[in-house]
């Protein structure tokens, strides 16, 4: 017998906050946005800005199993073609460690990762994801926009006139910063996906980007 379905939360909410301890509040009912707003460590960053310098394409995805929580993930072969760089080895250990803080954090036993570069906005109207949680870290370059609850009405979701149009009522994740967006997927959230969009870089601006997926 399906057990009842839980009330429908209507008190929607995003949280930010210095400390990694901030992301586990993306369990919560309720939160659809948890923002780890950390600086990052400058061996990373500096390597991701002369990543970017290089003005080369990059857009590889694995799938990563994780059959354990004391499993380190399998990352050998991620963005290769630019191992000599100084840096490469922070970077790597950087995006080990926030896989095994997502897979420890939710249980994860299978996760999509995605590194790109990215020279224009991948999703430029504001829209929800369909997965149940994604982890996005923009590692140089302009970070991702977000809505507060009610900014826009989600029944006009992908259509540009309704968007807002006053910077004032857009969010921004600042570069380095980790964040775990609540889909429409996570049981519960229902009708409450965090409404996001990739920014669109200035001209001659580029973006190196990492996304995490649950897949189970």
């Amino acid at each position: 017998m399906l057990a009842p379905s839980p009330k429908r939360q209507t008190i929607v909410q995003q949280v930010q906050g210095e400390t990694p301890q901030t992301l586990t509040r993306i369990l919560e009912d309720g939160v659809n946005l948890a923002v780890w707003k950390r600086q990052l460590p400058v061996h990373v960053g500096d390597f991701a800005c002369l990543l970017l310098s290089l003005n080369e394409p990059l857009a590889e995805s694995l799938v990563l199993e994780m059959p354990n929580d004391e499993t380190e993930p399998n990352l050998h072969g991620l963005a290769a073609g630019f191992g000599d760089l100084e840096g490469y080895e922070g970077f790597i250990a950087d995006v080990s460690w926030l896989v095994s803080a997502f897979s420890c954090l939710l249980g994860a036993k299978r996760i999509g990762l995605r590194v790109r570069i990215l020279d224009k906005a991948m999703c430029p109207r504001f829209h929800v994801d369909h997965v149940p949680v994604r982890l996005i870290s923009t590692y140089a370059g302009i970070g991702s926009q977000w809505l507060k609850e009610g900014v826009m009405d989600r029944r006009q979701l992908g259509k540009p006139e309704a968007e807002p149009l006053e910077d004032s009522l857009i969010e921004q994740i600042a570069n380095g910063e980790v964040a775990l967006l609540k889909g429409e997927k996570w049981h519960g959230n229902e009708g409450f996906g965090l409404i996001h969009r990739s920014p669109q870089p200035a001209p001659g601006e580029r973006r190196l980007i990492l996304t995490l997926d649950w897949l189970g």
